[in-house]
């Protein structure tokens, strides 16, 4: 398996989805380098609160490369929603993207936008919202992520993503296919992989039940064919919870390569 494989690492608030807690981010990421991972994708809720110069001294001493910065968090901790008829919590978020755009671009990271969305919404103001973030910096690449249906009712499918990315017509707007979310929304989960080709960004890895891989029935198999297919070249961060065990997520590469 070629791809850069990462964990999340959190640096202000604790997230699910990492064994980490945010006070032990430099030597969380220490682990990370230790368990055999090449890259990292850092959960952040505010960039202006981060030492980004700090950031990139500790990454380079660790030898792990920045794939990408999730935005969530601010959709549950701030109330932010780019697709919000509230314009002030519409424009809050814009402007957080463009801070984490800011931050991203000396990394090459992609900035994620899952949660920060909007849980509900209208899509015509998301289509808007992504416009003016994709806009702000078109050297940034911007990854819009289809959620299942319990998590928002805009954007659940691959092709609903595609549609957006359209809409918004710009070349660093793409997206994130997150395997949990897929094998919920998807009739055939490689296909969705297939269609997204050149637009496809980043992926995220966990299996049916948002354990780590291996521990579920998700079918990797056809994951790993249809990004050989489309020639994918980005980053693999596995985004489950740490189950059944944090030593499991963290030995999770070796289970995925033997997969």
């Amino acid at each position: 398996m070629s791809w850069s494989l990462g964990l999340i690492v959190p640096l202000q608030d604790k997230t699910p989805f990492s064994p980490f807690v945010p006070t032990e981010w430099q030597d969380a990421l220490g682990r990370v380098k230790d368990a055999g991972y090449d890259a990292v994708e850092l959960a952040i809720i505010d960039p202006n609160q981060v030492d980004r110069d700090e950031v990139a001294e500790v990454l380079q001493s660790k030898g792990l490369r920045l794939l990408s910065l999730t935005t969530g968090q601010a959709a549950a901790k701030e109330g932010l929603s780019l697709s919000s008829p509230d314009e002030k919590a519409r424009r809050r978020a814009v402007e957080r993207i463009q801070v984490h755009m800011r931050f991203a671009k000396p990394f090459g990271a992609v900035v994620i936008v899952g949660s920060l969305r909007g849980a509900d919404g209208d899509m015509k103001l998301l289509v808007e919202s992504l416009r003016e973030c994709a806009d702000y910096d078109t050297e940034v690449k911007i990854s819009l992520e289809p959620l299942n249906r319990y998590e928002s009712r805009l954007v659940n499918t691959a092709a609903e993503a595609l549609s957006v990315v359209e809409r918004v017509g710009a070349q660093n707007l793409g997206l994130l296919l997150d395997t949990f979310h897929a094998n919920i929304e998807e009739r055939e989960i490689g296909q969705a992989f297939r269609d997204a080709e050149e637009r496809l960004f980043h992926v995220h890895l966990a299996d049916s039940n948002r354990w780590v891989p291996g521990y579920g029935h998700l079918p990797f198999d056809a994951v790993w064919k249809a990004l050989e297919t489309i020639d994918y070249d980005g980053g693999l961060v596995i985004e489950a919870f740490p189950r059944p065990s944090a030593e499991a997520l963290l030995a999770s590469l070796a289970t995925i390569k033997r997969q």
